[in-house]
């Protein structure tokens, strides 16, 4: 697919889900070809040891391959985004290191994990990263991490040169007009599945996507109309996909999202601990949903 982006963190950028086998083992095999599969299916590129992708579950050596991995299956670094979230700085740079040795053209960062850290510490930490040189696309989400990047902390975050985008996922979609009013010249990536139109609309450039993992063209045709204006064939694709794209911002929505591939045909498969399946009624509105989607041609 010819790349139309001006810079690699534009366009659909899937967090992409991890293919685990039955004893859990990796299978970077089905992980290439899943990676080759989404940017033939309209896709922009892969963001590989994003949350979707289960990394805090990862060894450090399983974390490196599935970055070498999605660059080699990619065919172009540019279009992966390696997700370098860490407890601190130190640790989230040598991440953007390995990234960059391995071809990466940006990565994506949450603050720091399981410290609730003050503004100081979070520009400290976005500044420790952005020195390996590779572009620092900002993540946040709140609801996690207990650390909000507000728009102001993000002003600050974009005047020290620490970071080129975010990663909204706090699901207020008023904060896309506070971020271009306080930081206009950082980028806004849609966060959450289930606010698309709401961002699109808003000026945004890219998605960090969770459900094209399963119905990537007709989640790609949603992102091309509505960040084109094209409410016409926006509005009525984005009312199909919502029961599905809402899961995005659910706790269960890794399970959610594989046990819609599982049934679309591709491989979801399990989860690592702490993560369990899916409950019975959890997974029948999965099921009906992704089935009324498969029917009605949303694939």
């Amino acid at each position: 697919m010819m790349d139309h982006r001006t810079s690699p963190w534009h366009g659909i950028m899937v967090a992409t889900a991890l293919p685990l086998r039955d004893d859990l083992t990796i299978d970077y095999d089905a992980y290439a070809e899943h990676v080759s599969w989404l940017i033939a299916q309209g896709c922009d590129g892969v963001v590989p040891n994003g949350s979707l992708g289960e990394y805090q579950t990862l060894t450090d050596d399983e974390r490196a391959r599935l970055v070498r991995v999605a660059v080699e299956a990619a065919g172009d670094g540019s279009r992966v985004m390696p997700g370098v979230s860490a407890y601190g700085g130190a640790e989230a740079r040598r991440w953007a290191e390995q990234a960059a040795e391995a071809g990466a053209g940006s990565v994506l960062l949450l603050p720091p994990t399981a410290y609730r850290a003050d503004a100081r510490a979070v520009r400290a930490h976005y500044a420790e990263a952005a020195r390996a040189g590779l572009p620092v696309v900002a993540y946040n989400n709140p609801h996690d991490t207990r650390v909000d990047l507000t728009p102001a902390l993000l002003a600050e975050l974009h005047g020290d040169g620490s970071v080129v985008a975010v990663k909204e996922f706090s699901g207020d979609v008023r904060r896309a007009y506070e971020i271009a009013e306080l930081a206009p010249g950082l980028e806004l990536l849609i966060g959450a599945d289930d606010v698309l139109l709401e961002l699109a609309v808003a000026g945004a450039v890219g998605w960090i996507a969770g459900y094209p993992n399963a119905l990537p063209a007709a989640c790609a045709a949603l992102y091309r109309a509505a960040t084109a204006r094209d409410l016409d064939t926006a509005l009525p694709l984005y009312r199909s996909l919502h029961p599905l794209l809402r899961w995005d911002s659910r706790p269960e929505f890794v399970q959610a999202i594989k046990a819609s591939m599982d049934l679309a045909g591709r491989h979801g498969g399990p989860c690592r601990p702490p993560r369990t399946p899916l409950d019975e009624e959890r997974y029948a509105a999965v099921r009906a949903a992704t089935g009324k989607a498969l029917a009605e041609g949303l694939a």
